[in-house]
């Protein structure tokens, strides 16, 4: 995977990193990465040019960096070809619904990673008793897709943008990367109560890492983790799927 520093990220504005990939039939397609932001930036039509081979890679450097802290998206992106604001859509997949934000002048569009994989089929949609199931141990989250708060004890979608809670499904990694790459995921956890403990796991490593901050320097966070997602929790969860 070839990489260059690129343009500038539509929602931060720091240098993207523009990394070429193979193509569908041949030759490149270059896709840059915001890792500050979790992001993704495709020039028109890039997205459905990736060769199974890229679309493995780009799991890959996720999952790589799924440790990193995630700046929130601004209100307004901006293209980084003509600064024109980005405007907010949705897209329909087998494996849900996931926010879009597309130039205005047709020169690409900005996902974040979470949209990714509901794109390429890394997910499944949590049912009401497994979110039900989560909750008991789990109040809140962010929302995968807009990053806004989902208390799971009273909501099963982001009340925000109406995106639905999804997992990333080992059984649904496993199919897409014998789809993409012909490649088995091992099968890192049985259930999406094991995601809750890793949640309340982070949470109390967290609140360890605050207690022994200078009192000046801690930063507050809201309770039964608001600051994590099911997607990027999963995702460290399979961490067997390739030796960094």
């Amino acid at each position: 995977m070839s990489t260059t520093l690129s343009r500038p990220c539509p929602s931060c504005g720091d240098a993207l990193q523009a990394h070429k990939l193979p193509a569908l039939y041949s030759g490149d397609v270059e896709i840059d990465f915001c890792f500050g932001c979790h992001g993704l930036w495709f020039d028109q039509m890039e997205n459905l040019k990736l060769s199974p081979e890229a679309v493995a890679t780009v799991f890959k450097a996720m999952h790589q960096h799924r440790d990193e802290p995630r700046t929130p998206l601004n209100s307004r992106l901006a293209c980084p070809t003509c600064r024109g604001g980005l405007v907010q859509g949705f897209d329909i997949v087998r494996s849900g619904r996931y926010i879009t934000h597309r130039c205005a002048a047709r020169h690409g569009r900005f996902s974040s990673f979470s949209s990714f994989m509901i794109e390429k089929g890394f997910v499944r949609q949590l049912t009401r008793p497994e979110i039900a199931d989560i909750a008991k141990k789990v109040g809140a989250i962010h929302c995968s897709a807009c990053g806004a708060p989902v208390d799971l004890r009273k909501e099963d979608a982001c009340s925000h943008c109406r995106t639905a809670l999804s997992l990333l499904d080992p059984q649904a990694v496993e199919k897409a990367l014998q789809t993409y790459a012909h490649a088995p995921a091992r099968q890192a956890w049985g259930s999406p109560s094991d995601v809750a403990d890793a949640i309340v796991a982070l949470e109390k490593e967290r609140s360890r890492q605050q207690r022994e901050r200078p009192a000046g320097s801690r930063q507050l966070h809201g309770p039964g983790g608001l600051g994590v997602d099911l997607l990027s929790v999963s995702l460290g969860l399979l961490g067997g799927l390739w030796n960094d």
